[in-house]
């Protein structure tokens, strides 16, 4: 019988014996005992037809609130001391030194050229006597991602090892941002971005000559590019996964090389020319010296050629203080015309340019800057207004967007042909001579 039932007839049943009719509370208590009694003996039933359920791993750990110190301090010490464990297990210089030396010992002959080569069954051998903390790369998963059309079937064993290097670089990496993940959530804030670039710029050769004093400048020039190209929406936050996964960390960590080329440092945005440049010429816009930039001021950027329906579209829509632009929001603005290729870039100039804010280019917003024949250009799929996605896929964005914007892209555009007619007189006259 159902212990609900056998509840129900208990409390049911009338009053005997020499007492007196039970008051309320007795009932109560007397209910309550029965129903302690009943549901414990269901309960018990229960927990031996499932003891399944306690192999149910627990996916929810809430976070400490703001007042509870003490489990903020525990959370942050076991994370640092779950990373430093994940640390110890990344294979070290000497470590990595003797694998090289095991794949030498163990090449398979003939070299292509220069290139040591090593075939299956002794890429195992190797992964045998490597240590277990090689096993993970020792797989025929991993040979087979870089076997091409060696005719032994072989692979490259500086190609291996080098694959190597790439999976150690990118575990410390991680790692390394991870200790400055504060909300132990797998992304960084502008805060933590800013901290991690700060204690990096010791460990950089080539920022040496960075003034002390121009460090909180090159920290923010540095981390803006992150946050321009991988927070489209402005969230304030990067996860750790698309920080490793873009090449800007690459860009980064290259300024460990000593000998790097003077022409890799000016194409390069982390190097500190390209630094001094982009905030030399924001010195150079700020006539007034107040650190801000108005919109006269920021007129005489580049060639001085931008037209004034333009900025005054930069400063409605962009982040200003008393109509005045800082020096973050300008590094957005530079990072959108020098990058005018990428998807980022054009989204940022895009929001300018859609006036309505309708979500795409018609008529009226391109007269507004131009005239009908950016159409003709783009070929977007609907033939009365032009998508993002139509102006990406044109792969016409960089010269639509510098002709809304620039005067001097614009003459350009309009005189195309006569300046190609004008290269080839000149191109003969060279000639003749």
């Amino acid at each position: 019988m159902d212990w609900k039932e056998i509840l129900r007839r208990r409390l049911a049943m009338p009053n005997t014996g020499p007492n007196k009719k039970k008051t309320e509370q007795e009932l109560k208590d007397e209910e309550m005992d029965l129903f302690t009694k009943y549901y414990s003996e269901w309960k018990g039933d229960r927990k031996n037809t499932n003891e399944f359920y306690k192999t149910i791993p627990r996916f929810y750990y809430r976070l400490p609130a703001e007042d509870e110190v003490l489990l903020q301090k525990l959370r942050e010490e076991s994370r640092a001391v779950f990373l430093q464990r994940k640390s110890r297990e990344l294979l070290d210089n000497e470590e990595l030194q003797n694998l090289w030396f095991l794949l030498d010992k163990h090449q398979t002959p003939p070299m292509i050229g220069e290139e040591a080569m090593i075939n299956y069954e002794n890429f195992l051998k190797v992964g045998e006597k490597a240590g277990p903390k090689c096993k993970q790369f020792f797989t025929a998963k991993v040979f087979a991602k870089l076997l091409h059309t060696d005719s032994y079937g072989r692979i490259s064993i500086m190609q291996f090892f080098n694959y190597v290097m790439r999976k150690v670089w990118l575990h410390q990496t991680r790692i390394g941002l991870s200790l400055y993940d504060v909300a132990g959530q797998g992304y960084l804030r502008e805060s933590d971005l800013e901290n991690y670039i700060l204690e990096l710029i010791p460990t950089l050769p080539q920022l040496d000559g960075l003034e002390k004093s121009f460090y909180s400048f090159y920290v923010c020039t540095a981390v803006r590019k992150f946050f321009f190209f991988l927070d489209p929406l402005r969230t304030g936050k990067i996860k750790i996964q698309d920080i490793l996964a873009c090449s800007f960390l690459d860009d980064l960590l290259e300024l460990r090389d000593e000998e790097l080329s003077k022409e890799s440092q000016e194409t390069n945005w982390f190097s500190a020319p390209s630094a001094l440049r982009v905030y030399g010429q924001y010195l150079n816009l700020d006539k007034d010296h107040n650190g801000m930039l108005s919109k006269e001021e920021l007129s005489r950027y580049g060639t001085a050629t931008m037209t004034n329906v333009f900025l005054d579209r930069v400063f409605q829509e962009c982040l200003t203080y008393d109509g005045e632009m800082d020096y973050k929001t300008y590094l957005d603005f530079v990072l959108a015309l020098e990058n005018r290729k990428e998807p980022a870039a054009l989204q940022y100039i895009f929001k300018l340019l859609d006036i309505e804010n309708k979500g795409y280019l018609n008529v009226f917003s391109l007269n507004y800057f131009f005239r009908d024949e950016i159409f003709d250009m783009v070929k977007p799929k609907d033939p009365l207004k032009i998508s993002l996605q139509d102006l990406i896929n044109s792969n016409q964005g960089d010269t639509v967007t510098t002709i809304l914007i620039d005067l001097n892209g614009f003459w350009t555009y309009e005189n195309r042909e006569a300046l190609v007619a004008n290269d080839n007189e000149n191109s003969t006259d060279l000639d003749d001579t």
